[in-house]
């Protein structure tokens, strides 16, 4: 088994199709995508250890950090050892999360379930995001927005389909959701094990010098910042772009958090009541879709307009949304939905586009393990996001306001952070070409990412 995960196992034989590996990177990304469908839990999990919602509230948070982290300082290991071996500890990690995660609800130890689906599931969640990207953006260097998007897309969409499985299997184990936590969550690590090996056993890494039939090069452009060079993980982290593209990341994720994590409450405070719980759940499920569909549509728009108008986008028009919303949100049910769902587009947006600029800037090579990197401003903003809107919103609450002049300081907030980001996505420029690897093919060590020293018959 251990040779099977071998990167040199794992290379495409001659004439093989490119379209058969989207399908092994949707069986990781429609698994882990259930990270974000936690909240079904919250009431019974609350109910089951017998704490307050914030203390549940915190397995998401880790888990978030624990998949910034293992992005980061997995991402070059997985570029060196291949997808496969990656994909493959990610299904380990992130099923035997959920399984230590029920251990932790059987024993009413709720450290468990911090250790299991926090930690464990954590670190599947960041190898198994980042390894299928990268593999993408090598199988379609001609439409990288598209190949990301389709992806990234399996990640909103396990949300969707985690949150409606997750229901039904509460609603058949037991009649009360608390007595049906330790069965669902065995039943969901296993599904998703099965799933996700498959995912292992479908994956390949194209052969070296690969290229779609009939496809050249672009020549390489400034103005739409698309290098032919290759710039290692570990130079990366030296030049500005990283950083401004770390603070954009930021920026629109911290945003779009700030309204997926209040949406059902915000809906029925901005209404006062009128929204039933029902109606609210349903203005959840639509979010879910509009971020699914932003990471397909959006991303493969980025081929055709490019990578730094698309996020000009994303916080320029970003930044005016949420402004409406907090100024006239509460005008009209229609017109908060469709703000809402704008934004979260352009949320879920921003994640598939980033890997195709990460891509365009600092050529395919390491893409992965910067990509990785990358990853710790999500992580960040995990934090960030719900912290701004729930401190801010309780403030105001304690100095009487109601309705949607609670959340009104908290979304001028994000307009404040979307301006940031957009004023780092225009100082994006070409990486400097002393940051480039040697032209030579093989001279970056996927083991740090540093250019090796040539040997004396290299030399000669």
């Amino acid at each position: 088994m251990a040779g099977l995960l071998d990167r040199e196992r794992s290379v495409a034989p001659p004439g093989y199709s490119r379209w058969l590996i989207p399908p092994a990177a949707l069986a990781i990304h429609l698994c882990i995508g259930q990270v974000y469908a936690l909240s079904v839990f919250k009431t019974p999990l609350v109910e089951r250890f017998d704490v307050s919602e914030t203390a549940i509230a915190v397995v998401f948070s880790i888990a978030i950090v624990m998949l910034g982290l293992s992005a980061a300082f997995g991402g070059t290991w997985m570029e060196r050892n291949g997808p496969r071996k990656a994909m493959a500890l990610s299904a380990a990690c992130f099923s035997g999360g959920l399984l230590v995660g029920a251990l932790g609800i059987a024993t009413e130890q709720l450290w468990l379930l911090y250790l299991g689906y926090g930690v464990l599931g954590g670190i599947g969640l960041g190898i198994g995001y980042i390894s299928p990207v990268s593999t993408l953006i090598k199988w379609f260097p001609d439409r990288p927005g598209l190949a990301t998007g389709m992806a990234i897309m399996g990640f909103g969409g396990g949300a969707f389909i985690a949150s409606a499985l997750s229901n039904e299997l509460l609603g058949a184990y037991a009649d009360e959701p608390a007595q049906a936590l330790v069965p669902t969550f065995v039943t969901l690590g296993l599904v998703y094990l099965a799933f996700m090996t498959f995912g292992v056993l479908a994956v390949r890494v194209p052969p070296e010098g690969w290229r779609p039939d009939g496809w050249e090069p672009p020549a390489e452009d400034a103005r739409a910042m698309q290098t032919t060079h290759a710039v290692s993980a570990r130079n990366a982290l030296r030049t500005p772009q990283f950083w401004l593209l770390w603070t954009v990341l930021f920026c629109n994720v911290t945003a779009g958090i700030g309204i997926l994590e209040q949406a059902s409450p915000m809906i029925q405070d901005f209404f006062d009541g009128d929204v039933t719980a029902g109606e609210a759940a349903g203005f959840v499920g639509l979010l879910s879709l509009a971020n699914m569909a932003g990471r397909f549509v959006w991303s493969s728009t980025s081929d055709v307009i490019g990578r730094k108008p698309t996020y000009v986008l994303y916080l320029g028009g970003g930044a005016l949304l949420f402004l409406l919303f907090a100024t006239a949100g509460s005008s009209s049910v229609l017109l908060f939905v469709l703000t809402a769902a704008v934004i979260i587009s352009f949320y879920g947006g921003g994640f598939a586009t980033v890997p195709a600029y990460l891509k365009d800037l600092f050529g395919t090579a390491q893409v992965g393990a910067i990509h990785g990197r990358l990853l710790t401003a999500w992580s960040a903003a995990g934090v960030a996001g719900p912290l701004i809107v729930n401190v801010l919103t309780d403030q105001q609450r304690d100095g009487g306001a109601t309705g949607a002049s609670a959340y009104r300081p908290s979304l001028l907030v994000m307009v404040g952070l979307l301006a940031v980001g957009f004023v780092a996505n225009l100082l994006v420029r070409p990486v400097d070409s002393r940051f480039h690897e040697p032209e030579e093919p093989g001279t970056i060590d996927l083991t740090d990412g540093r250019t090796p020293a040539l040997t004396t018959k290299e030399h000669a």
